[in-house]
């Protein structure tokens, strides 16, 4: 589902629906959009991932009491249900509790994420520029363009680690946040036909919540390829940095001790502030969690480890 498309769309956010339709089609994945706007109804149960973009302020005011009031409580169940949905800048700031203008006016956000945003004022420094992040051991690359700053409280964290750029405020190194599968980030231009790897990790996520661990197909992904070299040229000012990690393994992880959802949010809240680790799913009936990581920074016993430490120790 594209929320509010015609609305929430600036900086060639609708690059990001074109990009996953056409990595699925590419790997023979069926791909069925439906556009949501003010007044459409969201059924949680309709959709694999969910796609709001960007916008100005008065684009979001105009959209934020359906966001909220109509659109909300089953958003809520969506997300809680690990449904996947991808929030960009204004969208994102909309994700949380609420977005204070420049003018002090504030827009009460859907509360998705514990997030908030506040605009220092007219003439504070807008955060414009190239950005480049660390995530999940690669690097993600994007637009910035926003003069809110995003703050997260205990039940959010940040997508990634700025390498260059501002990010949510200027102050703490992060950028997005993450809760569950929702991620939002400050990332436009478009995000995803620059960084097929993580338009592959929402790909993969979406198809989990319906078939369990899911590995997609390779793809020829040179052209792909440039184009973040090419940004991560731009927002260095030099020649690339690092290239992105390539030898992330997966591994099927059994826990006699998993038997609810619960379980599962706490080995995923553990093992994620492992570097390097990027939780993919995980089945309670099947006492089993799914795990990519990159062996340079974490091993697999030091994911079993963090996984005993809350209580779950993994089956030889």
């Amino acid at each position: 589902a594209h929320l509010y498309p015609k609305l929430m769309n600036i900086y060639g956010d609708r690059g990001n629906i074109m990009c996953f339709e056409r990595r699925c089609r590419r790997r023979e994945i069926e791909f069925e959009l439906d556009e949501l706007s003010i007044g459409d109804a969201f059924d949680p149960g309709a959709y694999d991932l969910v796609f709001i973009g960007g916008a100005q302020d008065a684009e979001q005011r105009r959209v934020v009491d359906d966001l909220r009031d109509v659109k909300g409580e089953a958003l809520q169940e969506y997300v809680e249900g690990d449904g996947v949905l991808l929030a960009v800048c204004g969208g994102y700031q909309l994700m949380g509790a609420y977005y204070r203008s420049a003018d002090g006016g504030e827009l009460p956000g859907v509360g998705l994420l514990d997030i908030w945003t506040e605009h220092p004022g007219a003439d504070a420094k807008r955060f414009i520029g190239n950005v480049v992040i660390e995530w999940a051991g690669e690097t993600l690359v994007g637009f910035e363009n926003h003069g809110g700053r995003t703050h997260l409280g205990p039940r959010a964290r940040p997508l990634g680690t700025i390498v260059t750029g501002f990010g949510n405020n200027g102050d703490d190194g992060g950028e997005g946040a993450v809760y569950r599968n929702l991620y939002g980030t400050y990332l436009h231009g478009s995000l995803l036909p620059k960084n097929p790897h993580f338009a592959d990790h929402l790909i993969a996520l979406a198809l989990a919540g319906q078939n369990g661990d899911v590995r997609l197909a390779p793809l020829d992904d040179m052209v792909e390829e440039q184009a973040h070299a090419e940004a991560l040229r731009l927002a260095t000012r030099r020649n690339i940095i690092r290239r992105r990690r390539l030898s992330m393994e997966r591994a099927t992880l059994e826990a006699p001790e998993i038997s609810c959802d619960h379980c599962i949010q706490t080995i995923r809240t553990s093992v994620e502030k492992l570097p390097g680790v990027q939780f993919i799913s995980g089945d309670p009936d099947g006492k089993q969690v799914v795990v990519e990581f990159d062996p340079g920074q974490t091993s697999l016993g030091g994911i079993e480890a963090a996984m005993e430490e809350e209580g779950y120790p993994v089956k030889k």
